[in-house]
């Protein structure tokens, strides 16, 4: 018996909670927290939206209802990256 070629990577991210402080989304095993202070793009948007989240390549992040790209590097050191939307 053998065993078939490995099919195409079927990881997923997805949006796990959303607060009055902020959205976690889950990319593989790691789950991200995007505070409202620091990604006030996501505050007063209609949940929807928000869900509607995309991984394009490994650790890129896409809404394409909203035009937001995020990395997992964004998003774990906003610091380094201070220019908001206003």
């Amino acid at each position: 018996m053998s065993s078939k070629t490995p099919g195409k990577n079927i990881a997923t991210v997805e949006i796990t909670h959303i607060s009055s402080n902020g959205v976690w989304l889950l990319a593989g095993d790691k789950e991200l927290f995007m505070s409202y202070e620091d990604f006030p793009w996501f505050k007063d948007v209609p949940v929807g939206k928000i869900l509607n989240v995309e991984e394009p390549h490994p650790g890129h992040f896409y809404w394409p209802d909203l035009d937001i790209d995020l990395t997992v590097e964004i998003i774990e050191h906003p610091e380094r990256f201070p220019l908001k939307m206003k």
